[in-house]
């Protein structure tokens, strides 16, 4: 009678055990979106502080780079990594290109978002950005995307289109 018991047990522990498993894993997975989410989120207010304060300097290029050295200098002894003053100029530029923290994307982690800083037009960022999120591109696959030019190639696809369908009407 053991034995059968045994039997009827294994199926149900790991139904109950495979359960589990997608929980944490979705619970675990949630927690690290809303941590990389802060952290955009942070780095979002640290532009904004730099650019608020350069503002406040007389010439702003100088005192731009100064500020940002010495902020560097200082975060970096407190916090060690992520500080360095690329990044900070990155976080500052961050804060110029997207003015607006209700617009930031919980979907998106810092490193997308400095991939979209590498867009200069602002359609083709826009249109990058709602491509990741529709598509939930990796930022591999992000990178992959700009890189090859997509928004470019389907500009121009589009162009092409609309330039043969009025010649055929004419």
């Amino acid at each position: 009678m053991s034995i059968n018991n045994n039997l009827i047990k294994q199926p149900v522990i790991e139904t109950a055990y495979q359960n589990i498993r997608e929980v944490l894993e979705e619970a675990r997975s949630t927690a690290c979106r809303s941590i990389n989410f802060a952290m955009v989120q942070a780095y979002w207010q640290i532009g904004r502080i730099i650019i608020e304060q350069e503002q406040k300097g007389k010439d702003r290029a100088e005192y731009g780079k100064s500020l940002i050295k010495g902020l560097s200098r200082k975060l970096t002894y407190d916090y060690e990594k992520g500080f360095n003053e690329r990044n900070l100029w990155y976080m500052r530029t961050f804060y110029s290109i997207f003015p607006k923290v209700n617009a930031l994307r919980s979907e998106l982690s810092w490193t997308h978002y400095r991939l979209l800083l590498r867009v200069e037009k602002e359609k083709a960022r826009d249109f990058y950005l709602i491509e990741t999120i529709n598509n939930k591109w990796s930022t591999r696959e992000l990178e992959r995307q700009i890189n090859s030019l997509l928004y470019e190639r389907i500009t121009l696809s589009k162009d092409k289109a609309e330039v043969l369908e009025l010649s055929v009407k004419g």
